[in-house]
């Protein structure tokens, strides 16, 4: 975790060193620098503005749909800390799924918020969003941060205004779990997908193109931001504050599965394994394939809804292992689980490859396959009495929020 932030005023002489006009230089050891109003984990040897945000007066931050607090809108919150001066601009806002923090601040929306049935139906208005974007007026900010998972990039921002884009993901819809949702919706939408998405392939690449600077959450992000888009970006991991979850003692026979019961986090995996294994296995989540799962769930599985925050924390700190079948393109929930002292079993592919340390905080499994994972629960059996709960907790710590305001404000200097 990094140490206490002293004031830029208190801070040691040893450890800033002036750099000509530019600002300072940072000689040993990372320190954060929040109490001096530049909140960032600045690496040794950086020089950097003594603040880059002193160069935006005014700040845009577009966020593709305000509906419910996810990881997304967790690192929105987290920008929001970081200019606080910022206006939100959203296709779709529902204030009462929204955090106070976010309801705080203005929040401007694009005419798909009057469109009927939106906050619900919005994802069927995707083809107007383009447009919806290009009509936002951004005049007079210096810069703009779009948040893009879902349509957000393809704003036009001033002439000398500075755009920087942090890519959740390139829309998984357009790109690689295409075939997947088109295989899975209904015949209408099946007959129209192929040429709609024509075009909004072709007008996600060619906004790309407008973006100053690309920030991408993991690794596999980056990737595939350079397929679909011929871009580069650098990564910068989304914020996870280790210090909301403590390890436990009590450690209970149960795994952990927690997420959205939708078709690509592969729940039906976790399930049919422990009906085999006849392991328990707690599964946390809704969605539209919780009733066909719970047919699916044997004696051994319990699954719940939903957990508030203080039981999810319980339950992370005192199961056996998560078990994360999702190609995810993060994955905060092993992140926060290792914060809590436990170890994960991942499908080693996506964003698990940059959290996951193997045979130190968790193990992979190759394939997601039923047999797969069997294996690795097998595997992790064996391998638990080695596990050390403390170096989990300090990997976890190598996510902390100060590293993401780092790299933010590393992208604007």
């Amino acid at each position: 975790m990094p140490e206490a932030a002293p004031t830029s005023s208190t801070l040691p002489a040893e450890r800033l060193a002036p750099a000509a006009d530019r600002g300072f230089l940072l000689r040993d050891s990372s320190t954060s620098l929040v109490g001096s109003g530049l909140p960032a984990l600045i690496r040794p040897g950086a020089v950097l503005p003594a603040d880059p945000r002193r160069r935006f007066k005014r700040v845009a931050i577009i966020h593709y749909w305000l509906v419910t607090m996810r990881g997304g809108e967790r690192v929105l919150e987290r920008l929001l800390e970081l200019f606080p001066q910022a206006d939100i601009f959203t296709h779709v806002y529902d204030p009462a799924a929204m955090s106070a923090t976010i309801r705080a601040r203005t929040v401007r929306t694009s005419f798909i918020q009057k469109l009927p049935g939106a906050k619900k139906h919005y994802q069927s208005y995707l083809p107007l969003m383009p447009m919806a974007l290009e009509q936002l007026d951004l005049r007079g900010y210096d810069l703009v941060i779009s948040s893009e998972s879902g349509p957000a990039k393809g704003v036009i921002p001033a002439p000398d205004a500075l755009h920087l884009c942090y890519v959740h993901s390139p829309m998984r819809y357009l790109w690689d779990h295409y075939h997947n949702y088109r295989e899975e919706a209904g015949w209408l939408k099946r007959a129209v997908m192929p040429m709609l998405c024509h075009g909004l392939r072709q007008w996600d690449t060619s906004s790309a193109a407008r973006i100053d600077r690309v920030l991408a959450n993991s690794s596999f992000i980056r990737e595939r931001v350079a397929k679909a888009w011929r871009r580069e970006a650098e990564v910068v991991h989304p914020p996870v504050d280790p210090a909301l979850f403590t390890p436990s003692s009590e450690i209970e026979p149960g795994y952990l599965w927690v997420g959205q019961l939708v078709p690509y986090k592969r729940a039906d995996l976790a399930i049919d394994a422990f009906n085999a294994l006849g392991l328990p296995l707690t599964v946390v989540g809704d969605g539209p394939q919780a009733a066909m799962l719970r047919k699916r769930a044997g004696p051994t599985i319990r699954m719940i809804p939903r957990l508030n925050f203080d039981e999810l924390r319980r339950a992370y700190a005192r199961c056996r292992a998560l078990v994360f079948t999702a190609e995810e393109d993060f994955g905060i929930v092993p992140v926060e689980v290792m914060a809590s002292g436990r170890p994960v079993v991942a499908y080693g592919r996506g964003g698990a490859l940059d959290s996951v340390v193997e045979g130190r905080t968790g193990l992979f499994f190759g394939e997601q396959t039923t047999d797969a994972l069997i294996a690795a629960i097998q595997q992790l059996e064996r391998w638990l009495p080695q596990f050390d709960p403390a170096e989990a907790a300090a990997r976890a710590r190598d996510f902390a929020p100060e590293r993401f305001d780092a790299g933010v404000l590393e992208a604007l200097a």
